[in-house]
């Protein structure tokens, strides 16, 4: 039971900084299992398309419809704000893929000549770039007032971030990183959501109109690269199917815990 005195600021980031550790809960199993095979990369970038296409819908396009919804935005002008959100968030990500590339920065211009590791890295920044506005959405929560509200809010993020930590890790890994580093690389793209509580709860008085925006920008720059980097790249010489099947499962059980969480 939180007490009632504490500050709705100290709730919210307390409250996010939970649901961002959940992202490294979720990463665990990376620390115990074998480095991927070929075979196996394809399968774990299968899985985590899926997850961060399901996360792109439902923990983000669908929830910023709703807070405009509830702000007083007819369904219409809310669809229409998400669509203009989404298209800035990709063609954001498609810009810097073109002017600056991440690879560039990370490795240097000329040691990825299969481009994977560009792929991997984008990804990565994508799933970070999401979690702020996930934790603006917890800050928010709390922010108005209603602990039951922000509680419910951190622990349906919370539980969401599980599998996207698992994400991650494994693609982290398909780069050669040893174990201990993809789990550390999972915690931190999870410690993006405490910065994104503590904005969330600071503004939310002000200019709550921003968390819409932002969880549209974030869903546009994801659903860009899992379908132009990581879907392509998973379905490479994957004859077999199995990196399909494994976005479909990625897919459905983020889809599941979204839906049922609410």
């Amino acid at each position: 039971m939180i007490p009632a005195d504490l500050s709705p600021v100290l709730m919210g980031s307390l409250g996010s900084l939970v649901a961002g550790l959940a992202t490294a809960v979720g990463a665990i199993p990376i620390l115990f299992i074998d480095p991927p095979s070929e075979r196996r990369e394809r399968v774990l970038l299968g899985f985590a398309a899926g997850v961060m296409l399901a996360a792109s819908f439902f923990s983000l396009i669908m929830p910023g419809v709703e807070v405009l919804e509830a702000g007083g935005s007819s369904s219409s002008h809310a669809a229409a704000v998400m669509a203009m959100a989404v298209l800035l968030g990709a063609g954001g990500i498609a810009a810097l893929n073109r002017f600056a590339p991440v690879d560039h920065v990370v490795i240097g211009e000329s040691r990825d000549p299969t481009g994977m590791v560009r792929r991997i890295w984008l990804f990565v920044a994508a799933i970070t770039l999401h979690n702020f506005p996930e934790g603006m959405a917890v800050g928010v929560s709390f922010g108005g007032g209603d602990v039951d509200q922000g509680l419910a809010t951190a622990i349906g993020i919370g539980l969401q971030n599980m599998p996207e930590g698992l994400a991650v890790a494994a693609s982290l890994a398909t780069l050669g990183y040893g174990r201990a580093w993809a789990f550390v690389g999972a915690l931190a793209t999870g410690l993006v959501e405490p910065l994104g509580g503590l904005l969330g709860v600071l503004v939310v008085v002000n200019v709550e109109w921003l968390l819409p925006w932002g969880l549209g920008l974030s869903g546009g720059a994801m659903i860009y690269v899992v379908t132009a980097e990581i879907i392509p790249l998973s379905q490479r010489e994957d004859e077999n199917g199995h990196a399909i099947m494994a976005l479909m499962v990625g897919l459905v059980g983020m889809m599941f815990l979204d839906i049922a969480l609410g």
